[in-house]
């Protein structure tokens, strides 16, 4: 990777007041899921905006059809090479429960060469490198190798529902030849991986009722259900007892791994170890046929995320509920349709409801399919040269289990391709309690993403023909 060592020399000399500018974004408790704070959330798109303009890009905008604005920006001085479109997100997650944190929640705190916040790591760590790149680029040689356009979201922890509604009103504005997510993770510290498919998502919420209010245990329990119990028959029902997803039709379309599939796995390291014993879990659970890879990256989930009803204070309160609740998500493999699989758990809980409760399903919103990268795709090559060189050691290809909502809407919309150069690691606790990022990742991340512009310029324009609509 070669660097003008002018960007290297500016990137050294600015490291520390970047650092700070990440913090001062790292304040703003930017939760997209809390309408309370959708002021928070507005001043972070400002910061991001103004900053954006301060480093000399232009057509500074934001775009909302709706929802949370999208910060866009651009430098199109290079004529005749390739686009990236730069894609992050600067919402987070909710920061509860606030008691398990070791230090507040939006005041990032370093201890031990770690930043800890809330969006920390996810994902305003990148998304802040990402733009401290370029403005070395621009403030060194006065523009950038190829082509950039900034797609900075604000809805991305919410299940992007707008998203779809801005690209297909901006889809001119927002033609590349492939997108560059500052958004996913590694898997390990210290070891370059390159994501080439996420699973889909899907999402439920259901209310079951046994009465018309809450009623007095004495005086009804044994006659009128209680919908707890029934409740819990039914999230039992959800799955075998070899830990197999037991909704009938959910397992439509979903493939067997494919012999480069298998390849791929079988080349990442990979301890399952480790792995269950990181997390304090034990293994056992699920489809044990099947390796963890497998099951955490080619495999379909069904998840209970959350439960509720009746008197959970302190003390004793002697109710039978007239209610319970459950929210459910779904992550999905290709081949999954996420509205079909909402309707086979619909289906499978009315079937399994008794005649003395009723159900109430709330559709969630924000479903996704899964999505993979053209395994010949250029950019992939591209990160194999960059990340490899940072590193100093070869890539390897994985899948991120979560969910990336862009990926497939870009697809559908732009009909360009993702790829993931992020500086996250899968044990940086974004989405909990103690959130941070590595200072050394911040680094590693500069020297990439200095990087990267230039290997997109050697690629050509030509090598993306087949790859853009």
């Amino acid at each position: 990777m070669l660097t003008p060592a002018g960007i290297e020399s500016y990137v050294a000399a600015n490291r520390d007041r970047w650092l700070e500018g990440y913090k001062e974004l790292v304040r703003i408790p930017s939760l997209s899921a809390d309408p309370a704070r959708d002021g928070e959330l507005r001043r972070a798109a400002g910061l991001l905006a103004r900053h954006c303009a301060a480093i000399g890009l232009a057509n500074v905008r934001q775009l909302e059809e709706g929802g949370k604005p999208t910060v866009y920006a651009e430098w199109l001085g290079a004529p005749g090479k390739p686009t990236v479109l730069v894609y992050a997100h600067y919402d987070v997650q909710p920061e509860d429960p606030v008691a398990l944190w070791h230090s507040p929640p939006f005041e990032p705190t370093e201890r031990n060469g770690r930043i800890y916040a809330r969006g920390a790591s996810d994902d305003k760590a990148t998304l802040w490198i990402a733009l401290c790149a370029i403005e070395a680029w621009l403030k060194v040689e006065g523009g950038l190798p190829c082509n950039m356009k900034l797609f900075l979201e604000g809805e991305e922890e919410t299940g992007s529902p707008s998203l779809a509604a801005i690209l297909m009103r901006h889809k001119d504005l927002l033609g590349a030849d492939f997108i560059l997510s500052a958004d996913g993770a590694m898997m390990q510290d210290g070891r370059p991986d390159v994501m080439v498919a996420t699973r889909g998502i899907a999402k439920l919420e259901v209310a079951l009722k046994t009465a018309a209010k809450d009623l007095h245990s004495g005086g009804f329990g044994g006659a009128v259900a209680n919908p707890i119990s029934v409740l819990s028959r039914l999230v039992a029902s959800l799955h075998d007892m070899n830990g197999a997803v037991a909704v009938a039709g959910f397992y439509d379309g979903v493939r067997e791994p494919t012999a480069g599939q298998e390849a791929e796995l079988a080349a990442v390291p990979f301890d399952e170890a480790k792995f269950f014993a990181a997390v304090g879990a034990r293994p056992g659970a699920y489809e044990q046929s099947r390796s963890v890879l497998e099951r955490l990256w080619l495999r379909p989930t069904l998840e209970v995320n959350g439960i509720w009803g009746g008197w959970t204070g302190p003390g004793n309160k002697t109710v039978l509920p007239a209610e319970a609740n459950m929210k459910i998500t779904t992550r999905l493999v290709p081949g999954q349709d996420p509205d079909r699989v909402v309707e086979a758990i619909k289906a499978h809980l009315q079937a399994a409801c008794p005649a003395y409760a009723t159900l109430e399903f709330k559709a969630m919103g924000g479903g996704s399919p899964a999505y993979e990268v053209p395994p010949a795709h250029p950019a992939l090559k591209i990160l194999d040269r960059v990340l490899g060189s940072v590193y100093g050691t070869p890539t390897v290809r994985v899948r991120l289990g979560g969910t990336l909502p862009l990926c497939a809407l870009m697809k559908q919309h732009l009909g360009i391709d993702t790829v993931a150069m992020s500086f996250s690691t899968g044990d940086e606790d974004y989405h909990a309690p103690n959130e941070f990022f590595r200072l050394s990742s911040f680094d590693r991340g500069l020297k990439a993403w200095c990087g990267v512009f230039p290997a997109i310029a050697d690629a050509g324009a030509d090598a993306f023909a087949g790859y853009r609509p």
